[in-house]
């Protein structure tokens, strides 16, 4: 595993609740970069699961991310086993929430989301792989659904249902701990 923290300050700081978004195997560099930016917001450390569809240092991955990546806390696993060892490392114990249109209990119920919860998303194309699905499968673990009308739409854009994940976990643990709003938002590149 390979770590790059967020500048000036340590990832454990900067956890919210110890809630971690987990990309396995993602395909599109602009929407890691759009879930970063999801993750610098909120404080929340990223993870990345190769094999992954692009570069780390991919154009497209930085320019979705903007100016926010120093503010990222960015795990990267080698493999899906090596993900789960670190899990499995951690202190206390550690829930799976993976998000799936085939999950089986809906993103919102209540008492879901717990300290120490990982949020799994799988790739564009193919959601996540068959070992991820089912571990998260298991009792001690949840596999959520996003709900929508499937007469119209086949699936959420992966930036959009981790953006729905997150905050519904934060909004279920109390919250993020955010600074007063102080004057205007930092500028950005046009």
């Amino acid at each position: 595993m390979v770590m790059l923290c967020c500048k000036g300050l340590e990832c454990h700081r900067r956890r919210q609740q110890d809630l971690h978004v987990v990309l396995v195997h993602p395909q599109i560099p602009q929407n890691a970069g759009s879930i970063a930016r999801t993750c610098a917001a909120t404080g929340v450390p990223l993870h990345l699961v190769k094999p992954l569809g692009f570069e780390i240092s991919s154009r497209l991955l930085k320019r979705a991310g903007l100016d926010y990546w120093p503010y990222v806390c960015v795990a990267i696993h080698e493999s899906w086993q090596d993900f789960v060892r670190h899990v499995e490392s951690q202190p206390g114990k550690q829930k799976l929430i993976g998000f799936s249109k085939r999950g089986s209990i809906h993103h919102a119920t209540p008492g879901l989301y717990q300290s120490s919860s990982w949020l799994l998303y799988g790739a564009e194309t193919d959601g996540l792989p068959p070992e991820a699905f089912e571990m998260c499968d298991q009792p001690s673990h949840a596999m959520a659904r996003i709900p929508i009308l499937e007469t119209y739409v086949r699936s959420l854009n992966l930036a959009v249902s981790t953006g729905i994940g997150v905050y519904e976990a934060l909004r279920q643990l109390d919250g993020p701990v955010l600074p007063p709003i102080s004057g205007q938002a930092p500028a950005t590149q046009q």
